[in-house]
């Protein structure tokens, strides 16, 4: 069974444990050096593949009386290893995302297996059973500590950014006021750079009045005499005293 990885455990890494599971131990090794130092990724599709029959498992160390296979010498299909070593792999995926960690990078950089202890079981054949612990351990890979301190320099810069800006704004409001001296003078220059209005004299007031009212009268008379001609020469065209334009009176 696996081991749940521990969430105050520091550092960038995350662990995994599967304890007494029903597996050879030898295979359980020589499944472990194949993937020792590989990602999540290939340790996934390598188990899935072995599962299924379609890879064999090479074995460099206990190869005695095993046959080659396609592309390498000695070599087998350790089914269930596999498959309790491919859950083992999904749990300590699992554990990383827990921790923070980028999934999709995720390198093997500790795995291990050792012999546990044999159950006693009933009948003539008591050292027939089989058990095995197995240890993983993955860390972030480059691409994924590339990333996260992008991020982190990105982050680190928009909050200096803030911090100026608020600094900033604080300057302003806790600026000292003038002092009053200076006060008054911004008040004389001010004023001096204000034009200077004229006070007009109520005689100037009349003489004006007087003659825009003298100006209103002579319009006045001039529209009207204007009305008067336009009313005669209507009436001379009526009675036919004037020429018309192409024609006899």
């Amino acid at each position: 069974m696996a081991t749940k990885n521990n969430k105050l455990n520091p550092g960038h890494f995350a662990v995994a444990r599967a304890l007494d599971i029903p597996v050879s131990t030898k295979h359980c090794i020589e499944i472990c050096r194949a993937l020792r130092y590989k990602n999540t990724a290939y340790a996934k599709r390598f188990l899935e593949e072995v599962a299924d029959l379609k890879r064999a498992v090479p074995f460099k160390k206990f190869y005695k009386d095993t046959g080659h296979k396609a592309g390498m010498a000695a070599g087998r299909f350790p089914q269930k290893a596999a498959k309790e070593l491919l859950a083992l792999v999904k749990s300590v995926e699992a554990n990383a995302l827990v921790k923070g960690l980028n999934a999709s990078d995720l390198k093997i950089t500790k795995i291990i297996a050792n012999k546990a202890s044999i159950p006693l079981t009933g009948g003539r054949r008591r050292t027939a059973t089989k058990r095995s612990h197995v240890e993983i351990e993955v860390k972030e890979g480059r691409k994924a500590k590339l990333e996260k301190q992008a991020k982190a320099t990105e982050v680190a810069a928009a909050k200096k950014e803030v911090k100026t800006e608020v600094a900033k704004s604080e300057h302003k409001e806790n600026k000292q006021p003038a002092s009053p001296a200076v006060v008054e003078k911004k008040i004389v220059k001010e004023s001096l750079s204000k034009p200077e209005v004229k006070e007009i004299s109520s005689a100037e007031l009349l003489r004006r009045a007087q003659e825009k009212a003298a100006r209103l009268k002579k319009e006045e008379i001039e529209r009207k005499s204007t009305e008067e001609v336009s009313q005669l020469y209507e009436e001379l065209q009526k009675k036919g005293t004037l020429r018309q334009k192409g024609g006899k009176a």
